[in-house]
């Protein structure tokens, strides 16, 4: 008969295990009569086997998380241990934030101040307000400078200026870069583009669309129209003048009257309006160099003021602004400076505004213009529509059809910019209308996809058919399906008992098998 000696690495006897010493903790306790928790011993002689991995997506003994990963910072750490500020549903799927105003940042969360009030720069959804910084681990947030040429917050760029079409707007978000008409899309501003396989309004990546605008493995992204928001707000650059019957005034404002056209050239000359002469003056300007302020930053000559003009949907792909009384400037510029004083019902006339659009050319696009007293639309760089002059509210449009196309140099799928520069030169009244129909670029929503075989974080599971069978996944990929060690006993499946863990060694083992039984 053998003699039964613990750590011989043979189980024998009454022995539970053996494997090949006489040491607990490693599984088989010292004197071999009990596998020990969170174990699996059996090959005797040889190592028992922890149960209990950290990152196997299962939450075993000790665990309060496992999110497939050993990874810090996402909520669930290298030991499996839930982070502060995370909740952790789930096992095998991302945590998430447990609630936004905690005053802890975590997940997606761009801020948190521990509040949920409004404009104080990090809103009640914890993202970053349009124009703030928000400094950790204070989360103290202050107002960013545009125009500082130092890039904070939410600004995406700073080039110190107001100058419209050179990459950065005077908001400081990117603009679409553009070479002799044709423009580079901009990743994250959440419009999709030629160029983008998607665009979801962020440079994050793990979240379906990647930090290049790229779908990622498991992830489908798609456009939609039902997407498509219910304002659209376009930067627009004011340049407030003051009249040439006020001492130092400008020589082309309150000066003259009549509806004309040439005062511009026919082609924008490096993104930018130009006078349609080198020399003399027309019937309402005084000549080039006048002109040439008109459009830009000009100290003790305008003043300028950068907003968003905000256009509403009417239809799909239809958006418009449309005000018979356009007064961007009251109590602003030179009447506020105490300069110039209000004029003809208490409103500040003498202005310049100019604003872009990228769209993507895909035929018949309509632009339609109101305006008093100049408007000059400007597509790929080439002159649109002339209502130039001091006048009453005249109408202008442009269709981009096939022969728009060949006039104006564009091809299907090519991006390009509309530029619509304005002008209010006497002090009568204002009028302002733009409609844009059919330059609605899609907008990206991404979602994992169940079903694929690829578990991404936001999936618990994914086995390529999700069905519930026993040992597989269930319907959704939130879920797995039944299986040994959920607790519940499945006979149909072959288990003989069913204790809600995968460890050996207590009764039950780790396929569900009676270890009572001989």
């Amino acid at each position: 008969m053998i003699p039964v000696v613990c750590g011989d690495g043979r189980v024998a006897g009454g022995e539970a295990c053996d494997d090949g010493n006489t040491m607990s903790g490693d599984g088989c306790n010292a004197a071999c009569t009990m596998v020990e928790a969170n174990y699996e011993c059996t090959m005797p002689g040889m190592p028992c086997v922890h149960t209990v991995v950290c990152g196997d997506g299962r939450l075993g003994d000790g665990e309060t998380c496992d999110d497939r990963n050993t990874m810090p910072g996402d909520g669930c750490d290298m030991t499996c241990r839930v982070e502060m500020g995370w909740t952790c549903a789930t096992a095998g799927v991302a945590c998430r934030a447990t609630r936004c105003g905690d005053g802890l940042r975590v997940d997606d969360e761009e801020c948190d101040d521990g509040n949920g009030t409004p404009a104080d720069g990090c809103a009640a959804n914890c993202r970053l307000e349009d124009g703030w910084a928000c400094a950790m681990p204070a989360m103290l947030c202050t107002r960013t400078n545009c125009g500082d040429r130092r890039v904070e917050g939410t600004e995406q760029c700073d080039d110190g200026n107001n100058v419209l079409g050179d990459g950065c707007d005077p908001f400081c978000r990117r603009e679409p870069r553009c070479t002799d008409g044709t423009c580079m899309p901009v990743c994250g501003d959440g419009v999709r583009l030629p160029g983008e396989m998607c665009d979801d309004g962020n440079t994050r990546s793990g979240d379906g669309c990647s930090s290049a605008c790229l779908p990622e493995m498991g992830f489908r992204c798609t456009d939609g129209a039902a997407m498509e928001p219910t304002t659209l707000a376009v930067p627009i650059v004011y340049r407030d003048f003051r009249g040439a019957d006020l001492a130092g005034g400008h020589p082309d404002f309150e000066s003259a009257l009549g509806t004309e056209t040439g005062i511009v050239a026919p082609m924008l000359a490096a993104g930018r309006i130009a006078y349609g002469r080198s020399t003399g003056r027309t019937s309402t300007t005084t000549g080039v160099a006048a002109f040439d302020q008109w459009y830009s930053d000009v100290p003790a000559v305008n003043r300028t003021m950068v907003d968003r003009l905000t256009l509403t949907r009417s239809g799909p792909g239809i958006y418009g602004f449309d005000n018979g009384s356009f007064f961007p400037l009251d109590g602003r510029g030179w009447v506020m400076a105490g300069m110039e004083p209000a004029r003809v019902g208490g409103h500040n006339f003498s202005f310049t505004s100019e604003l872009r659009y990228w769209f993507e050319y895909r035929g018949g696009e309509q632009l339609t213009f109101r305006g008093d007293d100049d408007v000059w639309v400007f597509v790929n760089g080439r002159l649109a529509v002339d209502l130039g002059g001091v006048h009453g509210a005249l109408m202008g449009s442009v269709t981009l059809d096939a022969a728009a196309a060949t006039r104006f140099v564009l091809r299907s799928g090519g991006i390009y910019e509309a530029c619509v520069f304005q002008a209010e030169r006497h002090t009568s009244e204002s009028s302002y209308r733009l409609t844009l129909a059919g330059f609605n670029a899609p907008r990206s929503t991404c979602e994992s996809i169940c079903g694929d075989g690829i578990v991404t974080r936001f999936e618990a599971c994914d086995d390529g058919h999700n069905d519930g069978r026993y040992g597989g996944c269930a319907p959704g990929c939130r879920m797995l399906g039944p299986r040994c060690g959920d607790g519940v006993l499945q006979r149909d499946q072959g288990e003989m008992c069913d204790d809600g863990n995968n460890r050996s060694g207590d009764g039950c083992s780790a396929t569900c098998r009676d270890e009572n039984v001989g």
